[in-house]
């Protein structure tokens, strides 16, 4: 028996290594073909690339590990299938059910693993990943010059360079303005018919040949008349130098991004939780307060306040016993009181809205560090059985199979998730409606696979086709 589990152990590990760096290395150049343009060309080291690469992976763990388990599992039990070795188990008398002991085992310390990596690890990963991939699109572009494009990376210079030669340093028909604090109106422009750029270790260094600066200088009072000079001078070589230091990486503080639900664990997602539901409390008790003043009811005193003052009875409706101008007065009052009312309470319900739509986003990252975990023992409840099933091993079939139930998965969990956030499913229901609706398929057809179910039979198919025709055909003839 134990030789068994040893077997079926081996024959699952090396499938699901396999496919799960698979899916790494998929899930990581569909990162790199979505961010490319953010990333070259910026001047940044090597290891800086790395290190966002390698957050990047961590990040995708929660999609990668469960499309693994159900490959790897389809894979194993497939080959199996495929090789009558599940048909030897079968005769030496054990079921699958308890074949799939091992499996189930080692899914479930998989599983118990994922979530203490979205508990302990991911918040941390997240934190460095995303802070990491702000600071790699914030940076400029160290490709400084283009073709017929007004340059303005430098501060107080545009730059305008009609043609490149092929090398990449020649540049042909050069405009540069220049502007300051103190001159804005881009009133000194330098032109040049040829010029040699290179960098050094600060700045970035033009060689201008043939060229000329005109250059206006204003009056001391800003007025531009008769005390304004204009100056022209021409040259044959000159150099312009351009400071590079605001192409340098520059790193935000990671605590700006902490308050961010992906960067929290538990305990720091129920203590926001927490602080806003004290607070919308502390907010809706107040609202009465605020429009308590613009309601004359409350405030109309049971008794008279003054000694001697008396109430005067209005005989019939008082409405109609004072006169056109009274009324304008009073509709008046009340309109601008009833305006004064919506703007206090339309401010306060637009931030309890913002407040109830964050509480729902902190819900919907508390549940998925329990769907992860899920999620993968409901995948391994479809994929153990459909590769007893199918009785395929390898890359083939049982790809194509995995590939659409992880989209269904992924499908389903998404819809789950938006509706969540939108307030039309609770986060219990919409985090939890694709294991709900997985785990009852996992379930048939790990019946199915036990009673050696023909699910799969394409033969099978076709003699239920033809005995259906036959009953057809002879209902017609009669």
């Amino acid at each position: 028996m134990k030789k068994i589990h040893l077997l079926i152990l081996r024959s699952f590990i090396g499938p699901f290594v396999v496919t799960f760096f698979i899916v790494m290395f998929v899930l990581l150049m569909l990162f790199l073909f979505k961010y490319i343009d953010d990333m070259i060309g910026k001047g940044f080291d090597w290891y800086v690339i790395l290190e966002l690469m390698l957050y990047s992976s961590a990040t995708n763990v929660a999609m990668a590990l469960p499309l693994s388990v159900l490959l790897s599992s389809i894979m194993t039990y497939g080959s199996l299938g495929e090789n009558y070795e599940l048909v030897a188990i079968k005769s030496a008398g054990i079921s699958l059910g308890r074949a799939l002991y091992p499996m189930i085992i080692a899914v479930c310390g998989l599983s118990i693993s994922a979530f203490f990596f979205s508990e302990y690890m991911l918040p941390v990963a997240n934190l460095k990943y995303y802070s990491l991939l702000y600071d790699v699109r914030q940076q400029k572009t160290a490709f400084l010059i283009n073709e017929n494009v007004f340059n303005n990376s430098f501060p107080g210079y545009s730059i305008r360079v009609k043609k490149k030669d092929a090398d990449g340093r020649t540049l042909r028909d050069i405009m540069i303005y220049s502007r300051s604090e103190k001159n804005p109106s881009n009133l000194d422009v330098t032109f040049a018919a040829e010029g040699i750029m290179y960098r050094t270790e600060n700045d970035l260094v033009i060689r201008l040949k043939n060229g000329i600066r005109y250059a206006e200088t204003p009056a001391d009072n800003g007025y531009m008349g008769l005390r304004s000079q204009f100056t022209r001078s021409a040259f044959t070589e000159r150099v312009a130098r351009f400071d590079l230091s605001v192409f340098k990486p520059k790193r935000t503080a990671e605590s700006e991004f902490k308050g961010a639900f992906q960067m929290m664990n538990r305990d720091q997602l129920n203590h926001w939780r927490d602080s806003v539901n004290t607070l919308t409390k502390v907010a809706i008790g107040r609202n009465f307060g605020l429009v308590t003043p613009y309601f004359r009811y409350f405030l109309m005193p049971s008794k008279p306040v003054q000694k001697g003052l008396k109430y005067i009875k209005v005989k019939g409706n008082y409405w109609d016993s004072i006169d056109r101008d009274r009324k304008m007065s009073i509709i008046a009052n009340a309109l601008n009181e009833a305006r004064a009312v919506k703007e206090q309470v339309k401010a306060r319900a637009d931030r309890l809205d913002e407040l109830q739509l964050e509480s729902r986003r902190n819900r919907v990252e508390y549940q998925k560090k329990y769907t992860l975990s899920a999620a993968c023992l409901a995948l391994f409840l479809i994929g153990a059985p459909l590769g007893a099933i199918i009785r395929k091993g390898g890359l083939g079939l049982p790809v194509v199979v995995s590939v659409i139930f992880f989209l269904i998965y992924y499908i389903i969990s998404t819809i789950g998730e938006k509706f969540v956030k939108d307030g039309d499913l609770s986060p219990m229901i919409g985090m939890w409606i694709a294991i709900v609706v997985l785990t009852p398929i996992g379930l048939f057809l790990s019946y199915k696979a036990a009673n050696d179910s023909e699910l799969f039979n394409v033969e099978a198919y076709n003699k239920l086709i033809k005995k259906i025709t036959r009953i057809f055909n002879k209902k017609a003839a009669q």
